[in-house]
Parts: structure tokens; sequence; C-alpha cells
């Protein structure tokens, strides 16, 4: 990440984290949500996006939240012919998440 301090609003004010910890002198942070963690480590250098696939016991409830946000949203909440409920988010730095639960 460019600034893990951004990086860690964003996903709270986005996304529905909370940050968890942050270490200015290490630059790096992470923000959770229940089980889920994520961990920033700051780098000026370029960096492919990532792509996440996270699991939600109610994956309605969890795009109803993340629209309410303002997230931007890649692919609307559906039911796929392979057995998932799901929908896709980008956040502000390219990497893509998977929100899902079995249809």
């Amino acid at each position: 990440m460019p600034d893990v301090r951004k990086a860690q609003e964003y996903y709270r004010d986005r996304l529905g984290f909370e940050i968890a910890w942050h270490n200015e002198e290490g630059r790096i942070g992470a923000v959770s949500h229940g089980d889920c963690a994520i961990f920033f480590r700051e780098s000026s250098e370029d960096a492919r996006p990532g792509v996440f696939w996270i699991f939600t016991e109610d994956v309605d409830e969890a795009h109803a939240t993340l629209t309410r946000l303002g997230a931007d949203i890649l692919e609307a909440l559906t039911d796929t012919p392979w057995g998932l409920r799901q929908f896709t988010i980008r956040d502000a730095y390219g990497n893509i998440f998977y929100f899902f639960h079995d249809a």
C-alpha cells in the first residue's frame, strides 16, 4: 500500500472493517472484521492487485452493508450456476473481493 493509514481508513469507512493496529515505525498495520484480518505493508513499489474470496454467513447482509457504505460493486449479488450466492467488489487499490455463501 502506498499509505497504510489511508488504506486502513478506506477499509473502515467503505468496507466496514475495524482498524486493528498500526506500527508507524515498521510501516505496517491491519484491519479486521470478525474472524477476517487483512495486513498492509507500506511500499512505494508497484504491486499487482490481489484477488480474495471471503466466505460470509449472510451474503445478503454483507451486500446491503457494503452498498450502503459506498463500496465499488463490480458484480451484483447473484446465485451462480456452481452453487454460490456471491457478489464482487473492488477496493481503491484495485484488489478484487468475492463475497460468497453456499446458495
